[in-house]
């Protein structure tokens, strides 16, 4: 049976991807900083999910994760890195402690839980880590520098780690949402959603639904030619 961990999973994106796995089969290690609501989104799931809260960006919380899923599953077969962090400035007003916290969050949480489960994917010569960054590490945001470039650092560590683990059994790729309605891109301002929405040639925001069969695809058998790819359900905002 495919084990999943998934990162902050507590809400949004991350809980549709929870559910989505576990649909398609997946026992599911739902993460979340927030105690509740990681147990919540595993109550949802049922008996073939556990709730284990804790912060990506600490390493012996990632070390927690990866225990928990082998205690209850037997090992990590599937891997999202998708716990997020948004906050909104202008580069001269960007404080340091803001910009720190983005990248622990996004680069250093991808890179510790990465680091954690790959060892037992490589003994065991399969795996699949699916990471999620954004479009706007594609093309960038205003007012958020330090958000684009954690994203951007995200997908240069799925093509560089594609390249050091595909021959060995482990399959990297990445999701690059464009804007989706979830509460983190509810916490931007009014005027950055309305000039964003007009921009998109789709018209509209995602949902967190069309993301997780994004996710879902890359997790599948269906996707065993896709190596250190960022595929972009984005509303056409990014067209590559």
């Amino acid at each position: 049976m495919p084990a999943a961990i998934v990162t902050g999973a507590g809400s949004g994106i991350g809980r549709a991807i929870a559910l989505r796995l576990a649909k398609d089969g997946h026992d599911v290690l739902v993460n979340d900083y927030l105690a509740e609501r990681a147990q919540a989104v595993a109550a949802e799931i049922g008996d073939r999910s556990v709730a284990v809260a804790g912060d990506v960006s600490d390493e012996s919380d990632v070390a927690r994760l990866l225990g928990a899923c082998e205690d209850a599953f037997g090992g990590c077969t599937h891997l999202v890195n998708n716990a997020g962090h948004v906050h909104q400035a202008r580069m001269t007003e960007l404080e340091p402690a803001e910009f720190d916290r983005m990248f622990a969050v996004h680069v250093r949480g991808t890179y510790l839980c990465m680091r954690a489960v790959l060892p037992g994917m490589l003994a065991r010569g399969s795996g699949v880590i699916v990471n999620v960054a954004s479009q706007l590490g594609q093309i960038g945001g205003v007012e958020l520098v330090h958000y684009s470039g954690a994203k951007a650092a995200i997908i240069g560590m799925t093509k560089a780690l594609a390249r050091e683990v595909s021959a060995q059994g482990v399959r990297v790729n990445a999701v690059a949402p464009g804007p989706i309605n979830t509460p983190l891109v509810q916490a931007l301002s009014d005027d950055w959603r309305r000039a964003k929405s007009a921009e998109l040639p789709l018209g509209r925001f995602g949902e967190p639904e069309e993301v997780a069969a994004t996710v879902a695809f890359l997790c599948s058998d269906a996707a065993t030619l896709f190596v250190g790819q960022t595929l972009g359900p984005n509303s056409g905002d990014v067209m590559l």
